[in-house]
């Protein structure tokens, strides 16, 4: 009995620690972000603004300009990562991803085809949601009765019959239609008009997957044992699949197609938290998503100063090595 209770005493403090480092790796992320630039203001006066200070210039920069981008950052991150981990508990497969269900194949086809007809901002993105939602809905209808395997198999075939539409739209385009098309597919943070937005749903769907936290371990631990404890397996399997696709609607419309984040940062979060139970896991996974991509977007924006990188580019880079990184070192997850 001691023994047992000095190994959850450790998992415990290992939770609390771990956590904490990623809070605080979290928050200077976000000061860096404020205080870094191409505005040409340094550290001290950043901070003076901040503080209150009477630089209105600096203040505008850091108020109106790098905190709303930096907001549309954490809460795209955010979406992708939760996304990420609904999907994973329902699919019980560590390699599913936003991107799987084939909603960011269609929000790319409506983007690109309203931005080939020369639209603004805004037009791109309502085609971006009609093309998401027109995905979601055929995606349902072609894998509905056949469980998560038809489901995952509609998606994939749609992503990849949206990646061809896309292929042939941009090929078709003129030169000075590409560039705008190439960053929205690359992903590119310059789309999120409403970044409060994309924080707000971020915090909402933050709230419900901790507090359906139980019903999530019990799916991911397989269909039988679900039933067999009374979860009504169905039900929940569709509201997950509306939820990770809506989250992931909102992240694609405001931010274009970045990868990697919803793929890699649950996975990460089970591998350094040792556990696979979804009330760390979706808090932590958030968090760390949040993180990943205001990080990506700071080194988009100044490593090649003055010229801006897609941020999907950065974290495809990023995400790529750190995920082999961690398939080698993966140790088996605790409950």
């Amino acid at each position: 009995m001691s023994k047992s209770r000095s190994l959850a005493s450790e998992r415990d403090r290992l939770l609390w620690v771990r956590g904490g480092a990623l809070i605080g790796l979290a928050l200077a992320v976000v000061l860096v972000s404020l205080l870094s630039g191409t505005a040409g203001i340094g550290p001290g006066r950043a901070l003076n603004a901040l503080g209150g200070g009477a630089d209105a210039v600096a203040r505008s920069i850091l108020l109106e300009l790098r905190l709303p981008r930096l907001l549309a950052a954490f809460g795209v991150g955010s979406l992708l990562a939760l996304a990420g981990v609904l999907l994973q508990a329902l699919f019980r497969n560590p390699l599913a991803d936003p991107f799987v269900l084939g909603v960011s194949g269609g929000a790319a086809v409506g983007a690109i085809i309203t931005l080939s007809l020369g639209a603004g901002m805004l037009l791109v993105q309502s085609g971006a949601i009609a093309g998401a939602l027109a995905a979601v809905f055929l995606v349902y209808a072609l894998g509905r009765g056949g469980g998560t395997a038809r489901l995952l198999l509609s998606g994939v075939a749609l992503a990849s019959s949206c990646g061809a539409l896309v292929s042939v739209l941009v090929a078709a385009a003129s030169d000075t239609e590409v560039r705008g098309m190439v960053f929205w597919l690359a992903g590119d943070l310059e789309w999120a008009v409403s970044p409060r937005l994309s924080a707000l749903a971020a915090l909402a769907a933050l709230a419900a997957a901790v507090l359906f936290a139980r019903p999530l371990n019990v799916l991911a631990a397989g269909e039988l044992r679900a039933r067999s404890v009374g979860l009504n397996v169905d039900a929940w399997r569709l509201g997950i699949y509306f939820a990770a696709a809506t989250l992931t609607a909102i992240a694609v419309v405001n931010a274009g197609t970045v990868g990697f984040v919803g793929l890699i940062v649950p996975h990460s979060v089970r591998v350094l938290f040792r556990t696979s139970d979804h009330r760390v896991v979706a808090p932590a996974s958030a968090l760390l998503g949040g993180t990943l991509l205001a990080a990506a977007d700071l080194i988009a924006r100044t490593v090649a100063s003055p010229r801006e990188l897609p941020v999907g580019a950065i974290t495809a880079l990023i995400g790529a090595p750190a995920f082999i990184a961690l398939i080698r070192s993966r140790q088996p997850a605790s409950p």
